[in-house]
C-alpha cells in the first residue's frame, strides 16, 4: 500500500463523525429511534441539503447530475487526474435505521474534513457521493441512479421509475429541486470505497472490527400476480373457491424451501404482499407479492428462477387461478477490484484493527459502480446483526474504526 509520510497514521475525528451522523438522524426521525427519509421526498432534501452545506464549509465544489446522485469535491494537486471517489446513499426504508447507506456519506464527509484539519494535499481530487434511491422502496428497482451511473440502465428508464401513486423519479427530483444539469456517468474514476454497517451478524459474532469485502451476492428480484375470483366468505362453499390467497400462502412455503435448499448460502424471501379487496368476509380474488433469491452463484440463480416459475404454475393450476411471474431486476454475483479489496485489507491491518473477508449479501451502490471503475467495501459490525429497522444501532467505536480505514485506503490511492 502506497502512504504518504503525512497521512501514515492519520486518523478521523471520531466524535465529530459521531456528532454529524447525530444532527442528520434528526431529519425525517421516527419515535422508536430510527428514520424515515424515503427517496426524494422532503426529508430527503432535507438531508441532501445539509450534506451540501457541509461540503461547501469543508471547500467543496458540487455536482449534481440528472439522477440526482450530488457529487462534493475537493481538489487535489493535479485537479485533471481521475479522483477517488467514496460515499453511499442518504435514503432510508420507511421506518430504517440511522446508519444504513447515510453512514458510508458521512464518513466521507469526514475523510474531506480530516484531510483540511491535518493540511494534507492529494495528487488525485477526492469525491463524495451521495447516491439517489439505493434502497428501492419508493421507487423499484434498488441502486436505480448508480445502475444508470454504470450504463446498466438508461436515463430515460431511470427518470421514469414510478413509486406507488404514480409519481416519476424525473417528477420528485424537480420538486425537490435536485434534478441536476450534470450527465450521468462517463467521467473516469481512479478507485472507489464504500463504507458500510454489514447489516448481518458475522463482524460481532466474530469480534471483528472490519469486514474487508471481496465481492456480492447476485439477486433477483420478482413481481408475482395471482388472480382467482372475489367471493362472499359466507356462502361461498371452500369447493367453489378460487381463493388467491390460499396460492400466495402456498407460494410463500415454495419460496422458502427454494431458500433453504441452499443451505448457509441461500436467501429466499417474500417481503412484500398487496391483498384485493383486503376486506374480512370477501374470499380474497387477487393478491401481488414480491419475491427475491440472492446466492453468490450464478447457476443456482438461474435454477431457482426456473424452480420459482413452475412452482407458481403448479400451485395456481391445482387452484384454478391465473397468474405471471415477471422477473423486475437481477445482477450477477460479483468480485471487487483486487487491488482495491487489498488496500482495503492493509490499511485495517497497519491500523491494528481486527478485520476478515466477506462476501456481502446485500446489494449496495458499489456493486453497480464496480462495471465501470476499480472499487471495493468495507464493513463495519451492527449490533445484533440488525438493519432496516428502527432500532438499527452501532457503537462510536465501530463507527470511527471504518472511517479509519477508509481515510487510510483513500489517501493510498490518491497519490499517483
Amino acid at each position: 500500500m502506497n502512504k504518504s509520510p503525512t497521512s501514515h497514521l492519520a486518523r478521523v475525528n471520531g466524535e465529530r463523525l459521531w456528532q454529524s451522523l447525530m444532527d442528520m438522524a434528526c431529519i425525517g426521525a421516527t419515535e422508536k429511534g430510527g428514520v424515515s427519509r424515503l427517496a426524494l421526498t422532503d426529508e430527503d432534501r432535507r438531508g441532501r441539503d445539509l450534506f451540501v452545506q457541509w461540503c461547501e464549509a469543508a471547500g467543496c465544489s458540487i455536482r449534481v447530475d440528472a439522477m440526482g446522485n450530488i457529487f462534493a469535491r475537493r481538489a487535489g494537486r493535479d485537479d485533471h487526474l481521475a479522483p477517488v471517489l467514496t460515499g453511499s446513499h442518504g435514503d432510508s426504508q420507511p421506518f430504517g435505521g440511522k446508519y444504513d447507506g447515510i453512514y458510508g456519506v458521512l464518513a466521507g464527509v469526514e475523510v474531506l474534513r480530516t484531510l483540511n484539519d491535518l493540511g494534507i494535499e492529494t495528487d488525485r481530487p477526492i469525491e463524495v457521493v451521495n447516491w439517489t434511491n439505493e434502497e428501492g422502496s419508493r421507487f423499484a428497482p434498488a441502486m436505480i441512479s448508480s445502475g444508470v451511473y454504470a450504463g446498466v440502465f438508461d436515463l430515460e428508464y431511470g427518470l421514469s421509475r414510478e413509486d406507488k401513486n404514480g409519481v416519476t423519479i424525473g417528477q420528485a427530483l424537480h420538486e425537490i429541486g435536485y434534478a441536476g444539469p450534470h450527465p450521468v456517468g462517463g467521467q473516469a474514476i481512479h478507485a472507489a470505497f464504500e463504507l458500510h454497517i454489514e447489516q448481518g451478524p458475522i463482524l460481532e459474532a466474530q469480534d471483528k472490527t472490519i469486514g474487508v469485502v471481496t465481492g456480492a451476492q447476485g439477486q433477483r428480484w420478482y413481481e408475482v400476480e395471482l388472480s382467482g375470483r372475489s367471493a362472499h366468505a359466507g356462502t361461498t362453499p371452500m369447493d367453489h373457491r378460487l381463493d388467491a390467497l390460499l396460492g400466495f400462502a402456498r407460494v410463500v412455503e415454495a419460496v422458502n424451501g427454494l431458500g433453504l435448499e441452499q443451505g448457509a448460502e441461500g436467501r429466499a424471501t417474500v417481503g412484500m404482499a398487496t391483498i384485493f379487496p383486503n376486506s374480512r368476509n370477501v374470499v380474497p380474488g387477487r393478491v401481488f407479492f414480491s419475491v427475491e433469491f440472492r446466492h453468490s452463484d450464478e447457476a443456482v440463480l438461474a435454477r431457482q428462477d426456473q424452480q420459482l416459475r413452475d412452482a407458481v404454475a403448479q400451485i395456481a393450476d391445482g387452484i384454478g387461478l391465473q397468474h405471471s411471474v415477471k422477473q423486475i431486476f437481477q445482477y450477477a454475483p460479483i468480485a471487487f477490484d483486487s487491488d482495491c479489496v487489498e488496500v482495503v485489507r492493509a490499511s485495517a491491518e497497519a491500523l491494528g484493527y481486527s478485520h476478515r473477508p466477506m462476501i456481502s449479501g446485500a446489494g449496495h451502490d458499489a456493486c453497480y459502480l464496480n462495471k465501470v471503475a476499480p472499487t471495493a467495501m468495507i464493513f463495519v459490525p451492527c449490533v445484533d446483526g440488525l438493519s432496516h429497522n428502527e432500532a438499527e444501532e452501532i457503537s462510536q467505536e465501530w463507527s470511527t474504526a471504518g472511517a479509519d480505514v477508509l481515510l487510510q485506503a483513500v489517501l493510498a490511492k490518491s497519490h499517483r
